[in-house]
């Protein structure tokens, strides 16, 4: 559980511009996935869902940093 914490902090450092290369490296890596999968070649099935999970994570990190940004700091007026 230790090493997933490590790399979400990692993840919540890069920029976001970085985490969109990062999410579409993964998806290109989840389409090798279920193309060896069909074609009986996989080697650990699981890594399919892994994958996906990362991908979600990647997209909600985005996500929050979208939000951070639009929101006001604290105790500031709009």
């Amino acid at each position: 559980m230790e090493t997933r914490a490590i790399h979400i902090k990692n993840l919540r450092g890069l920029t976001t511009i970085e985490l969109n290369e990062k999410a579409l490296a993964l998806k290109k890596e989840l389409f090798n996935l279920r193309f060896q999968f069909m074609a009986g070649q996989a080697e650990n099935p699981s890594k399919i869902r892994q994958t996906k999970r990362e991908i979600a994570l990647v997209k909600t990190i985005v996500c929050e940093k979208q939000k951070g940004e639009t929101k006001p700091a604290a105790g500031e007026v709009t």
